[in-house]
């Protein structure tokens, strides 16, 4: 008697391998523009790439963008492709939506960069307190950078050393994030670069949705802030657990901590993000990749009262050398798109079609999984759509690190881009934009229906 073929995430693994092979080769032939280009212009650039995530993509070799417009890209080789990656969130609302483009001609002959406020930046920090609740604002260029900040003041206003994260967070290249849980113990997550300061000094680690844990960590006394994403969003989607976010709440003032919320891809969730649609009540709120339209932005802002704390203390120290800021924050082309996004393209309307459409292609890819009999589960937060290759729901970064697949998701990548639809590379993202077609949602859909029934056959 035959022995059973080994199975990855319910996948007969000879099977896997054959499509793999089969996709890889596909993609190729689709793309020769694409790889010949790279082939002869890339050797610039270390590791053929001008950013280093552009390897992450589970395609041998990237395909180089011709145009993206509303939910469409369109490659060097002429393919067409629906976009449900979307910039993973920098483009949650399109690419180039009209307001922003117009904002961004309209700027470009006045200048690129001043150091100098304008009119729009004080009407971007009005909508801002509209679109957010009441913070005041401070204008980044990326999350990473908000994130950075905003620690600082946590740890100026404060005295404490130390910032409490969750296993299998996110929160951009910000070092004190960078730990993870082994064995119960906070350490460095494996593969940092250059790494030699020990994170343990300034970072502490929990499990999400574990209040015991958390008050564990909170009771020596030592922890600035509490910084979480409200749904952890890059390692397998998990969701809080009902009371978590009271819980935290409520920890984070019992023991003098900051509670700083990064919304920068729950940002989905609705407007005014999963905060306003739920009711958080955080110290600082942090949101960055699409908030201004796709214009490299991001914003932090303290609540009235923590505002005037720092001010306090920023008072009573020599001027210069903080620690915070950029040149190139707070230009005059971010405050134009800005306005233009927090007026004309983020607004209430758009969400709602949003949610509409992502619901359709929540209950789509579903009913997909349930037809395939595969062993998966589908998590939606607002307009962001996630498949994860186990059963459900997660409930902590360890539940979520054990769910990654990575050779089954590349191969239902590259299958899914063969077939049109482009999804993110990290962790089977995928995004509805208000530019999205329900002809686009519904291909997917169809895509992974077929890709699924092939997955799953029953053995010879």
């Amino acid at each position: 008697m035959a022995s059973s073929p080994v199975r990855i995430a319910g996948i007969a693994e000879p099977r896997l391998r054959a499509v793999a092979t089969r996709e890889a080769a596909a993609y190729a032939a689709a793309r020769p523009h694409s790889k010949a280009a790279l082939d002869a212009g890339s050797g610039a650039f270390l590791d053929r790439v001008p950013m280093h995530w552009m390897k992450d993509w589970p395609m041998a070799f990237p395909m180089l963008v011709a145009s993206a417009q509303g939910a469409e890209i369109t490659d060097i080789d002429g393919n067409r492709i629906d976009d449900f990656c979307l910039g993973d969130t920098g483009s949650m609302f399109g690419h180039s939506p009209a307001p922003v483009a117009e904002a961004i001609r309209a700027q470009a002959g006045q200048g690129l960069t001043y150091m100098l406020p304008t009119e729009a930046a004080l009407q971007a920090g009005e909508l801002l307190c509209e679109t957010f609740g009441d913070f005041r604002w401070q204008i980044a260029t990326t999350a990473t950078d908000a994130n950075r900040f905003a620690l600082r003041v946590a740890r100026a206003v404060t005295g404490r050393p130390k910032v409490l994260v969750f296993n299998g967070c996110y929160h951009g290249t910000v070092d004190e994030t960078m730990v993870t849980l082994e064995d119960g113990r906070t350490v460095a997550r494996p593969g940092l670069t250059g790494q030699v300061a020990d994170l343990t000094r300034t970072a502490a680690c929990a499990e999400f949705n574990d209040l015991a844990g958390v008050e564990a960590l909170l009771a020596p006394g030592d922890i600035a802030a509490i910084l979480t994403e409200p749904v952890m969003t890059n390692s397998c989607m998990v969701l809080p657990d009902p009371g978590f976010h009271e819980g935290l709440r409520a920890l984070a003032k019992a023991y003098g901590a900051l509670l700083i919320i990064d919304e920068t891809h729950t940002i989905s969730s609705g407007h005014g993000g999963y905060t306003r649609i739920h009711g958080l009540d955080p110290d600082i709120f942090v949101v960055g990749k699409c908030v201004a339209g796709g214009m490299p932005t991001a914003v932090w802002g303290l609540r009235p009262d923590l505002a005037e704390r720092y001010l306090a203390y920023d008072a009573s120290r020599p001027a210069g050398h903080s620690g915070m800021g950029t040149t190139l924050s707070a230009n005059p082309m971010q405050f134009a798109c800005l306005v233009a996004t927090l007026s004309q393209v983020m607004t209430p309307a758009a969400y709602a079609h949003m949610e509409r459409d992502a619901a359709r292609l929540e209950a789509g890819l579903a009913a997909a999984i349930t037809r395939a009999g595969a062993p998966w589960h589908v998590v939606r937060v607002g307009a962001r759509v996630e498949f994860i290759c186990a059963p459900g729901p997660l409930r902590n970064g360890d539940e979520a690190a054990r769910a990654h697949q990575p050779e089954v998701e590349a191969v239902v990548h590259t299958a899914l881009l063969n077939r049109g639809s482009l999804i993110a590379p990290f962790h089977n993202m995928m995004l509805v934009s208000p530019a999205t077609t329900n002809a686009a949602i519904d291909r997917l859909i169809a895509s992974f229906d077929t890709l699924l029934t092939e997955l799953f056959a029953s053995d010879p």
